[in-house]
């Protein structure tokens, strides 16, 4: 199995605005692989713009939001590309398309790095975080999983929730279990 990244992907919208999305990134040697399914702003963006950001956010919070609606996170400019990176980042890269592997259901955009950048120190994980990063990315499949999956999932997650949660995490976590609640969305309708 490749290593997957999960970071925060900014694109540029054709009005020029950014499109903040959660993204697991494929590590391919020294290159990473973004492969959203259809239909996807991100794979129209890139189709017209060639370049993306990909930031590890501070507050998770970040990715239960973009998962839930809530895409209005503070972004600045690039250093290297045209477009916008996570303002709250502990680190970022800048990616450059070099290959783009058509495919009807999940185009694959391979991508080669242009410029790292550090910004925070990264002190630690709290289980909380990965449990809301765990139930985003859950809620994001509900339209190919069972309810009784979802249900398990959901309960193991609670546990480290209950555990070790901060504000940020419960707030977020309350949003992810919001929209879990309201069931299924077309598949591909956020990345």
């Amino acid at each position: 199995m490749p290593r997957i990244l999960e970071t925060i992907v900014t694109t540029l919208n054709a009005d020029g605005s950014a499109h903040l999305v959660p993204f697991g990134l494929i590590e391919e040697g020294e290159h990473y692989v973004v492969a959203p399914f259809r239909p996807s702003p991100t794979i129209a963006n890139l189709e017209r713009h060639p370049f993306l950001a990909a930031a590890a956010p501070v507050d998770v919070r970040v990715i239960a939001g973009c998962v839930t609606g809530r895409r209005g996170w503070a972004t600045l400019p690039c250093e290297r590309i045209e477009g916008v990176r996570l303002a709250e980042a502990f680190a970022h890269m800048e990616l450059a398309v070099e290959a783009v592997v058509p495919d009807e259901a999940r185009p694959r955009f391979r991508c080669r790095v242009v410029h790292r950048g550090l910004h925070q120190p990264f002190l630690g994980y709290n289980r909380a975080q990965a449990a809301v990063l765990e139930a985003a990315i859950l809620s994001t499949r509900l339209h190919m999983l069972s309810p009784d999956k979802i249900r398990t999932e959901v309960d193991y997650l609670r546990i480290a929730i209950g555990k070790t949660a901060g504000e940020a995490e419960l707030e977020a976590w309350q949003w992810i279990e919001e929209k879990i609640l309201a069931g299924p969305t077309p598949a591909g309708s956020s990345g």
